[in-house]
């Protein structure tokens, strides 16, 4: 039987240390590392999403990094994974070691699980319910797709316009198109996974340290982000965890240190929900580990990739 090729994964909390330990496995290994993070796709935005800076790019190959331009506001999960695939496939065609690196659940679960084959949405019936009060369009969705409602938080205006956009549009729950994925990679690879979950008291203490900095460091490149009149203040890549504090310390709303606080909270509070997830819901066969220590890790990738 033909061995499936390797993919080495780092995944877990934000400012857990997984850029890093991708790159000393990817000196170490002969690696490729592989962006699976939603915020450093964007060129516009290296230092408020912790992009890796062009000395450590420099040390190993990087893949869809800073590679989208902020006024795409289309760029998708699906988009991503059908670049990740290629990426993977080139890697193993180099003889080079693939290394996913990013804490996006949702990009893993699409490359690794694919992609529910939703047809396109009517334009009409989009901004139709995407212009609806959260609390009506939930109500909307539990007449049309009762277990769906029932399924999600009534105030998650994303998932509930998304579920009712899907309904209107297609007839069918977006609960059966999920059914029927297809597309993914997790049974065509042999992965080696490896989920950081450091101490809670260490990764708060990082996100910190890195939220002061980032707001010393990144004013000028979201001040240049703010300037393009082709991005508009609802594009995902003004949303980023970031921008939005620093956007209001540079429009005199508040001060550094309010900003370096603000944007820390919204980093812990996001870093609380991966941590959940990431120690809950993928499998068993990830393994999970507190070690911060960047030589031990590396040994536990090998002992994972042999």
């Amino acid at each position: 039987m033909t061995e499936l090729p390797k993919v080495a994964l780092i995944t877990g909390p934000t400012a857990s240390g997984k850029s890093a330990l991708a790159l000393a496995l990817a000196e170490a290994r002969d690696g490729v590392v592989i962006n699976a993070d939603s915020a450093q796709v964007y060129r516009d935005l290296r230092v408020v999403s912790a992009r890796p800076s062009l000395e450590e790019e420099a040390r190993a190959p990087h893949r869809l990094f800073g590679h989208v331009d902020g006024a795409d506001s289309s760029y998708s999960a699906a988009r991503w994974a059908a670049e990740a695939r290629a990426e993977i496939d080139a890697a193993h065609a180099a003889n080079t070691l693939p290394i996913l690196v990013g804490g996006t659940g949702l990009y893993l679960r699409t490359l690794l699980d694919g992609i529910a084959p939703v047809p396109e949405i009517d334009p009409m019936i989009r901004a139709e319910v995407r212009a609806l009060p959260v609390a009506e369009a939930h109500a909307q969705l539990a007449a049309l797709d009762p277990a769906m409602a029932v399924a999600l938080n009534p105030a998650d205006t994303t998932r509930v316009a998304r579920a009712l956009e899907v309904v209107r549009s297609t007839g069918r729950s977006i609960g059966d198109w999920r059914a029927d994925k297809h597309g993914g990679i997790g049974d065509r690879i042999n992965l080696a996974a490896l989920i950081l979950l450091p101490d809670r008291a260490w990764l708060n203490a990082r996100i910190d340290t890195r939220f002061t900095a980032m707001v010393r460091d990144g004013a000028d490149e979201v001040a240049a982000l703010l300037a393009r009149d082709d991005v508009p203040a609802d594009a995902p890549v003004r949303r980023a965890i970031g921008v939005p504090e620093i956007a209001a310390m540079l429009g005199g709303d508040i001060d550094a240190a309010t900003a370096a606080t603000a944007g820390a909270t919204a980093t812990r509070q996001y870093a609380k929900r991966q941590y959940t997830w990431f120690r809950n819901q993928p499998p068993e066969r990830w393994i999970r580990t507190d070690e911060t220590e960047i030589s031990v890790q590396v040994a536990q990738l090998a002992t994972l990739l042999q």
